[in-house]
């Protein structure tokens, strides 16, 4: 039965007990996800390509409730794949955008110090940015801050002219209408409940009993994608631990104060960047996140409980050791959420004059965050591969600006074994 699904015209919603074939499945509509259909649809075309997305639109989740910043490179280790997907990463998402005629705005960012213990770290910053070739990156005094962002205060700031900001739903449902002109499908509903591997093939069942049977399956299931790695026989390691983060919006008069992107030094001992400022495409000025422990995968207000998703984390050997190491840093995040002012207080820090009154609550975000056994944050992308299965256990930040080229990677390596033959 075709309709129109999540906006895509032809998209499909299977309603028939039959089951469906496909050369390859992918598990998630988010934008990696979709991205890695969209590149096996141009890698082999006419190969026969199914989404399958357990809501009723595609990028629901960390696609869709984020800052919408395209990042330029500046954070990661020279040489990680982080860093080489990001450059050639952020180029690809302009010039899509440009194509697609979707919103991307390079309003730049600056790295704001505000205390001379900081500069050695806005050096180090420099550095990496450098050898990771961002370009036109470069050191600020004070006078050059206030040219770039006159009401942000601090002695000293590192420049980004290319980091941009976009919208990452609008892109996650650009690439599902183009997996869908390439005759690929795109079925919302489907909620993964148990994945069986056979000699030739797999077998995909919902929680409603339909059935996909696929050559091949790739795994981008976000914050849920430990346990449908899991339903393939992939290892506990690592677990998904979810972290919820806060987002106020400045008021319009306040909003004018800045420019582009208005973003703290990092603490390189904490696994966060910390309270930042980012205008939007919508036009807004947004102040967070912060990062505290969420109580469900999919808890997006401190009130939501969910059971099983604590008992897992609890249960977790590596979440007892990540706390012991950042026990103060939670408690501080912990009151910071329930404090409208220890919000603006740090945004103060470097936009001076915001105070409580200027933020209205914004929807929040959860990050899948991956931490191994032994405690430590998986930083980096990591990939999986049991039997035709292959999962993305960990796509942190910056995932959504890496989109295009992770997907053409993991289209590449979904069809290294064998070129996979599409029945017309």
């Amino acid at each position: 039965m075709e309709d129109d699904v999540c906006g895509i015209p032809g998209g499909r919603r299977l309603l028939s007990v039959d089951a469906q074939h496909a050369d390859v499945a992918v598990v998630g509509g988010g934008i990696v996800g979709l991205a890695a259909a969209r590149a096996l649809t141009e890698q082999q075309p006419g190969i026969r390509v199914c989404v399958l997305e357990k809501e009723d639109s595609v990028g629901r989740h960390q696609t869709g409730r984020n800052s919408g910043v395209v990042h330029a490179g500046i954070y990661y280790a020279p040489g990680s794949l982080k860093a080489t997907l990001c450059a050639s990463g952020r180029v690809a998402l302009k010039a899509y955008t440009a194509e697609r005629g979707l919103p991307y705005d390079e309003c730049g960012k600056v790295i704001v110090a505000v205390r001379e213990d900081e500069l050695e770290r806005l050096h180090e910053l420099h550095r990496r940015a450098t050898a990771n070739g961002v370009p036109g990156v470069r050191l600020l005094d004070e006078r050059e801050l206030r040219d770039i962002e006159p009401s942000a205060k601090g002695i000293a700031a590192l420049h980004s002219p290319v980091t941009a900001i976009t919208d990452f739903g609008a892109i996650a449902a650009s690439y599902a209408r183009d997996i869908v002109a390439a005759n690929g499908t795109v079925t919302t509903g489907f909620a993964v409940m148990s994945i069986t591997q056979h000699a030739d093939s797999v077998e995909l069942t919902a929680r409603d009993g339909r059935t996909v049977i696929a050559g091949r399956v790739l795994v981008c299931a976000g914050l849920y994608g430990d346990r449908v790695a899991a339903l393939a026989g992939d290892t506990a390691d690592p677990r998904i631990v979810p972290f919820r983060g806060d987002y106020y919006r400045l008021s319009p008069q306040k909003a004018a104060l800045v420019h582009g992107l208005i973003y703290p030094v990092p603490d390189p001992d904490l696994p966060f960047l910390g309270v930042h400022l980012t205008r939007t495409v919508a036009g807004d000025v947004l102040v967070g996140p912060n990062a505290v422990l969420a109580t469900a995968r999919e808890g997006y207000r401190p009130t939501t409980i969910r059971v099983r998703d604590v008992a897992q984390t609890l249960a977790w050997p590596g979440f007892w050791k990540f706390g012991r190491r950042y026990w103060r840093v939670g408690a501080a995040e912990m009151r910071r959420a329930t404090s409208r002012r220890l919000f603006a207080t740090a945004a103060a820090e470097y936009v001076p004059g915001i105070v409580a009154r200027d933020l209205e609550r914004s929807p929040s975000g959860v990050r899948a965050q991956a931490l191994s056994v032994d405690g430590r944050m998986v930083d980096d992308f990591a990939i999986t591969e049991i039997g035709k299965v292959v999962s993305v256990r960990n796509a942190p930040s910056p995932a959504a600006t890496s989109s295009l080229p992770i997907g053409a990677e993991l289209a590449r390596r979904l069809l290294a074994p064998q070129q996979v033959v599409a029945n017309s």
